[in-house]
């Protein structure tokens, strides 16, 4: 009998699940009720699909796109697995086939929109079969606190009374804890199961720097990723339009995307970005939701998002394939004003929630110390403790020999004390520079004693220096136009003259190069890209559905030179296999007889990398003796840190010494260590939540950490 495992590998030629694929899956064999929760390229989709080919019965998908499905269902059907749809899209005769193939049983998968789930038609075929699994995509949509919430998938509150013995799978990449509950309830998720996967997307290259040219940084960008898929959005319309127009001019394959294009020609644009016809789409937000196109390389943000959350989902759109992709940011404080105009516009509740949104996103852009990962993961209540990613542009940047910077930092705070604290860094460096503009003579700022004290630096300087001055914690926001405000640090700072360190000139930061998954050859990759290419147009499906870029960058670094050695490339089953495994190994033949090259073995590069991976190495200097105090010095990082590494060492199943020197981390007494002991025992290791419960929350979760450490030593 196969099991997930085999199924894994035979249908979609992937050797090890990603977190949280397994549990949910066996979750769902169970007849549990599952929430998962799972970032964008997470393999939220192989969760009911798996389970699909296991259960007796059919396994019904809602989806909110007709796009989407198509995608799915052509996937599926290249990997072997009977999947169909029905929408508005097919032919009466394509209708009434998929129809009659779900009704007789063999198909295994329906695809159906929520608003076409309770028609008639749907509700007497699905009243004549047996329903196995009812799995919910883009749950969040059921949310009126989810970011893409629709009012169609509210008709999905009473699907558990029309299907009352369907096991119930609710599956989204966003989700906030009030967002889960949300979804939990409407659902009538009793006794629910739910997994929560980490939102990091350790793939993604985070970049923010300012928008001094965003043309010219543009263009300059975009030559590092000739040939290479991506997205630029665009605030409007008109700069969609200008912007790929001009992209156009200058050589580059780029086609627009935005709701003021006729329907047709959407449609044409997004199906030609997907299928590979052309490499750049520039858009607005309407460009989203439903797009799948793993192998996107880069996410150019050209204008300043308008949430901290937009900007998670867009950039989250990149690098689907688990490749290396980039995300780039171009800052403006420009771009914040004219936002701020448009929030200006609205009224209450709307109006002030729009102005946080923004806040916290002009923060995130103006933070250059902090690792860009951590305020994104917080909106998901996840903490990142690492203290350098080594994939963002604040953790990668070199270092930059700090200047005194006092005496402008000295105006700059008089400056703001001078002119009540009622404006923003803007008008502050107005009064500096000694501009004479309305709003500088109309409070009569020219007659202070900071007026014009500051011409030695210009406009962009005293701005940075102003974010400084924030981040450093003298200066202060608040109010919807981000009045400055000093703080009892900027107020000593100026009555005891203390010394400020910082830097002055806003040069370009420069950054690492980010590191690469695999090195392959590109030559190779070509040739099999175009042949891919070719199969893809003859069976008018987008390329990813023959092969994903992951799958060739493994072809083009491991040379197979048999059906056998192409089986172990990722993503290759054994329908593909059969179906393009001679194709692919002709090219790879071909190439390496010409170029005198011969097969490498392949090696996992899980097992490759984690013997470099620090809680590896943090883990094994622990058994070797080195205490948890001792560790956290060496790698000047918190104990807590130290903590969260030996878990994940003995979580991935190597032993640990069950030492004094864990037990002295927490202040539990002899009696509540037991009891937590007891707990993890009973309910496993994996989830700190239900041990919490099951404590009656009366153990912090820092001390949790310990036992269930303690009890994995055990």
């Amino acid at each position: 009998m196969p099991t997930p495992a085999s199924i894994l590998k035979d249908t979609f030629g992937y050797d090890s699940f990603h977190p949280y694929q397994r549990e949910i899956i066996e979750n769902v064999l169970a007849g549990r009720d599952t929430l998962g929760i799972m970032p964008t390229g997470g393999g939220k989709s192989l969760c009911y699909q798996i389970p699909s080919l296991m259960l007796d019965g059919l396994t019904l998908v809602v989806s909110p796109l007709i796009a989407l499905m198509k995608d799915q269902v052509e996937q599926m059907r290249t990997s072997g697995v009977p999947a169909v749809m029905l929408n508005s899209s097919l032919s009466p005769y394509e209708y009434q086939i998929n129809m009659d193939s779900v009704r007789d049983g063999s198909a295994k998968l329906l695809y159906l929109a929520p608003e076409t789930l309770f028609t008639g038609r749907i509700s007497s075929l699905l009243s004549q079969i047996e329903l196995a699994l009812l799995t919910i995509d883009e749950a969040h949509c059921i949310s009126e606190w989810g970011h893409d919430f629709r009012p169609e998938y509210r008709q999905l509150m009473d699907v558990r009374q029309r299907y009352p013995n369907a096991t119930c799978l609710a599956l989204t990449a966003t989700a906030t804890p009030r967002v889960r509950a949300d979804i939990k309830s409407s659902l009538k998720f009793e006794q629910s199961n739910e997994f929560i996967a980490s939102f990091n997307r350790e793939n993604l290259y985070i970049e923010v720097p300012p928008k001094r040219d965003g043309i010219g940084q543009t263009i300059s960008f975009l030559e590092k990723f000739k040939d290479q898929s991506g997205i630029i959005y665009c605030f409007s319309r008109r700069q969609v339009d200008e912007l790929a127009a001009y992209l156009k001019m200058k050589g580059f394959s780029a086609l627009p995307y935005h709701a003021g294009l006729e329907r047709e020609t959407r449609k044409a644009n997004q199906e030609a970005f997907v299928r590979d016809d052309v490499q750049i789409i520039v858009a607005t937000i309407a460009f989203g939701m439903g797009i799948n196109k793993p192998n996107a390389r880069f996410v150019i943000h050209y204008d300043l998002p308008k949430s901290v959350e937009g900007y998670y989902q867009e950039i989250g759109r990149a690098g689907r394939d688990g490749l290396p992709a980039h995300c780039l940011l171009l800052y403006n404080y420009s771009d914040v004003s004219k936002l701020r105009y448009f929030i200006s516009q609205k009224e209450g509740t709307e109006k002030r929630v729009a102005t946080e949104h923004l806040d916290a996103i002009v923060n995130y852009s103006e933070d250059e110390i902090n690792c860009r990962r951590k305020p994104l993961l917080a909106y998901f209540g996840e903490t990142y403790s690492d203290d350098n990613c080594e994939t963002c542009d604040n953790c990668t940047a070199e270092a930059r020999e700090l200047i005194d910077i006092t005496i402008p930092s000295q105006k700059f705070l008089s400056c703001v004390k001078r002119t009540g604290e009622r404006f923003g860094a803007g008008h502050v460096t107005d009064v500096l520079r000694g501009s004479k503009n309305k709003k500088v003579l109309r409070y009569g700022h020219e007659n202070l004693s900071t007026y014009g004290i500051g011409g030695d630096l210009t406009q962009k300087q005293w701005m940075h220096l102003s974010r400084q001055l924030t981040q450093m914690g003298y200066l202060q926001k608040s109010g919807e136009y981000s009045v400055l405000n000093l703080t009892p640090q900027a107020i000593d700072a100026l009555h005891n003259r203390t010394q400020i360190m910082g830097h002055i000139q806003e040069d370009e930061r420069q950054s690492r190069k980010v590191p690469e998954t695999l090195n392959y050859d590109q030559a190779l990759f070509a040739i099999l890209r175009q042949k891919r290419k070719e199969l893809a147009d003859e069976a008018s499906v987008p390329p990813y559905v023959i092969f994903s870029d992951k799958t060739l960058v493994e072809m083009s670094a491991y040379y197979p030179q048999s059906l056998e050695s192409v089986l172990k490339m990722s993503g290759v089953g054994q329908a593909k296999l059969g179906r393009y495994g001679e194709i692919f190994l002709k090219e790879i033949k071909s190439y390496c007889e010409s170029n005198g090259i011969k097969e490498k073995e392949k090696i996992s590069f899980r097992e490759r990398s984690d013997k470099n991976r620090r809680y590896m190495i943090v883990g094994e200097m622990y058994n070797a003796g080195e205490s948890i105090q001792n560790l956290s010095e060496r790698y000047q990082v918190q104990t807590g840190t130290i903590v969260n590494h030996l878990v994940r060492f003995a979580s991935a199943g190597n032993p640990l010494k069950n030492g004094t020197d864990l037990q002295a981390q927490t202040s539990l007494s002899p009696e509540e260590q037991a009891k937590a002991i007891q707990a993890f025992e009973e309910l496993g290791t994996d989830f700190l939540r239900p041990v919490f419960e099951k404590l009656n929350e009366k153990i912090s979760y820092d001390d949790l950490k310990i036992m269930r450490l303690i009890a994995l030593s055990q």
